[in-house]
């Protein structure tokens, strides 16, 4: 017994004088996705990429799942400096002007987003963040949302007339949905199953990895593909911590950044063809949607939301988007 204490006790001195002798500045690391999806497998591979490119100057801790709060306070976090980094899809206190990259059907393709993200307008509008506190790092796709119902498959907008369905609380995706006739209820990530089980809500309109990943598929087993609009789960830093890092560190970070999104992209094809076979699998009902009768009721969106942002920039970007 006295053996194993006095082993025990050499153990954890041990590790206080390991961390105690370790130089390495920790960077925390926050986001809302599960801890079995894509973005988590970029959040590993960019920690690690960040050790190995500051010679391990740098760590990158990661706390998945919603550990330290949903998207908005993840971001809410990061701006006042109790989060180092984030990921999300909410971006109201960066600057609401980034939700511009969410107005309904925009982009045709992840081509071209992918163009538009590292395109100068894509750039100019990451730079608005730094006002508030923000360094953007750039982008990960959290991809193209779909409409996903308990009670049958979406083919016409009159499929959507009155349903209660969850939405983020995205300015643009709240009223996009009011626009094609729904009701909008902006519910909290982690509510989503339990409000899809006990019938709060009808459906929701997820990106299909989510669908997947959340296991909303065990109650809402009709699938509509729609692209209705495309989201990304912003990549951002505190400003201050940013400016902090000397020029080592800086370019370690934004290496790391450039390598993960590169790798993310290239799998994000894969994934989604792997994903819907899985729903399939599960008895999910999968069925492509014609988009033109639901681009024809969403007029009122860009006009609303270019009278809020200023009519220069939407058309900027509906511009840029179009490659």
């Amino acid at each position: 017994m006295l053996k194993t204490t006095a082993t025990r006790m050499l153990v954890v001195l041990s590790a206080v004088l390991a961390a105690g002798t370790s130089n390495a500045e920790t960077l925390r690391l926050a986001h809302e996705s599960s801890s079995n999806s894509l973005i988590q497998r970029a959040a590993a591979m960019f920690a690690e990429k960040v050790g190995a490119n500051s010679g391990g100057d740098l760590e990158v801790q990661i706390f998945p799942d919603g550990q330290l709060g949903d998207e908005a306070a993840i971001a809410d976090g990061v701006g006042n400096g109790s989060i180092d980094i984030g990921l999300g899809g909410v971006a109201d206190a960066i600057d609401p002007k980034l939700n511009v990259m969410t107005l309904p059907f925009l982009f045709k393709d992840l081509g071209a987003v992918h163009a538009f993200l590292d395109g100068p307008v894509g750039k100019d509008l990451f730079a608005l963040g730094a006002d508030n506190g923000y360094h953007m790092l750039g982008a990960l796709d959290s991809g193209f949302r779909q409409f996903a119902l308990t009670k049958g498959p979406v083919n016409a907008p009159a499929d959507l007339e009155g349903v209660k369905i969850r939405v983020p609380g995205n300015p643009v995706l709240l009223a996009t949905m009011t626009a094609l006739g729904a009701l909008p209820q902006s519910i909290p990530f982690g509510e989503v199953y339990t409000s899809l089980q006990s019938g709060v809500v009808d459906g929701t309109e997820p990106e299909m990895r989510d669908f997947l990943d959340q296991k909303w598929y065990e109650t809402t087993k009709y699938l509509s593909i729609a692209n209705y609009v495309w989201t990304p789960n912003y990549w951002f830093m505190n400003k201050d911590r940013y400016d902090a890092l000397d020029d080592k560190d800086k370019a370690a970070v934004d290496q790391a950044v450039t390598e993960t999104v590169a790798w993310y992209r290239s799998e994000l094809t894969k994934t989604y063809d792997e994903v819907q076979k899985t729903l399939e699998a599960d008895g999910v009902a999968v069925n492509t949607v014609d988009q033109a009768p639901f681009r024809d009721m969403v007029g009122d969106v860009y006009s609303q939301f270019g009278r809020e942002w200023g009519e220069d920039l939407v058309a900027k970007v509906r511009e840029a988007a179009k490659n």
